[in-house]
């Protein structure tokens, strides 16, 4: 990693840097063929999976791994490499998009939070629409 490295000056960009290749070590798999996915939808699709496990009362709580990602996007500099490992160990089935994981990553402590909401955004829109997809298919097979 460090020849690709050495010639940047801004400590928080070497930082991410290396933080997202040690992440992408981790989480590489032989023969992972789906589409990457941002980190937000990723942990989405996770987390409609093991909803699907649960009673419908459960389902309208807050999961487990909803408030490790909320956990995650309330890190400051110092709790992001931690939570981020931890995330994507969870994660390990999904394809993650290390791309837009890093340029996030970059603006992580933009004073308005551009990151983590856009993030926040694309978490809760698509566990929405898995949430709803899944009752419509309910109704279906209902009726």
């Amino acid at each position: 990693m460090e020849p690709f490295v050495k010639d940047e000056d801004n400590l928080w960009r070497r930082k991410m840097l290396y933080l997202v290749a040690g992440v992408w070590a981790a989480h590489w798999r032989e023969g992972m063929n789906e589409a990457p996915m941002p980190i937000g939808k990723a942990c989405a699709a996770f987390d409609s999976e093991k909803r699907r496990t649960m009673s419908m009362d459960d389902r309208r709580k807050s999961s487990s791994t909803e408030k490790r990602f909320v956990t995650l996007l309330d890190a400051d500099s110092d709790q992001l490499p931690n939570r981020l490992r931890q995330m994507i160990a969870l994660l390990k089935e999904q394809a993650i998009d290390f791309d837009a994981l890093l340029k996030g990553l970059l603006y992580w402590n933009d004073d308005q939070k551009r990151t983590q909401n856009a993030w926040a955004r694309d978490y809760y829109r698509n566990l929405n629409h898995e949430a709803d997809t899944e009752r419509n298919n309910d109704k279906e097979t209902s009726e």
